[in-house]
């Protein structure tokens, strides 16, 4: 079994680069170009998870779709338990979106171009790249487009069903006064763990829930709110599993 998940391992790592390399230009010229394009990045983008989940049998489970409406800006928090995850969401995310990104990932090969044109990356460690970050996350969304936080920080290497939340997005959606949407990654985890390069098969449920209005709330509200997503998506997570 050992060298059958090393063999399927090695599969996908060939399919993740191979296809991201054939891909690139489709990816990285629109959004280069600016917003008037960019749009077309995140299609290639959405074409890339497409092929992964197709010839690596993970196949996604999207839920909640009719909770998300085009052309609407929103704040989406979702959990974090593995690489995995990044397709799944993007297959279920209708048109662009800005999600927050960890240097560290910059490093990784032609995955790190995409993510320095496609994301906001930030230095958890620096506190000015933090606040810059945050800026940017504020002129993208009076833009128009969505952005994505993963609440929790980090992926979730616990057994626990979530971590704590960090406070940056709801502190985003007060300030924008733009809809929260919990999204909520499940069974993600146990086919590729945090840390491990050996990867299996199977399904993966992405599951969009309701908007969470955050009208009238203000920055002492920020708590709340943090609770109200997290038994939220605690609630979610439940129900699907």
């Amino acid at each position: 079994m050992k060298i059958l998940v090393k063999i399927y391992t090695l599969w996908v790592l060939i399919v993740f680069t191979v296809f991201m390399i054939l891909l690139l230009p489709g990816i990285m010229i629109p959004l280069l170009l600016g917003p008037k394009f960019s749009r077309i990045g995140y299609f290639f983008l959405w074409l890339w998870s497409w092929i992964f989940s197709m010839l690596t049998f993970i196949r996604y489970d999207l839920r909640g779709r009719e909770n998300i409406r085009k052309n609407t800006s929103y704040i989406y928090v979702s959990n974090h338990t593995s690489f995995l995850d990044i397709p799944g969401i993007r297959l279920l995310i209708p048109g662009e979106f800005r999600p927050i990104a960890k240097k560290e990932l910059l490093k990784i090969p032609v995955f790190g171009f995409i993510v320095k044109a496609a994301t906001v990356v930030v230095d958890r460690s620096n506190a000015q790249s933090r606040k810059q970050s945050i800026e940017k996350l504020r002129d993208i969304l009076k833009g128009g487009i969505s952005i994505l936080v993963f609440a929790e920080g980090t992926q979730n290497r616990t057994t626990e069903i979530l971590q704590p939340f960090k406070d940056g997005a709801f502190r985003i959606a007060i300030d924008t006064q733009l809809p929260i949407i919990p999204l909520v990654v499940i069974g993600a985890g146990p086919l590729m763990p945090p840390g491990k390069m050996d990867i299996k098969p199977g399904n993966i449920k992405v599951v969009a829930g309701e908007p969470i209005s955050v009208e009238g709330l203000t920055t002492d509200d920020v708590q709340t709110l943090k609770q109200k997503t997290f038994d939220t998506m605690l609630g979610i997570y439940k129900k699907n599993s």
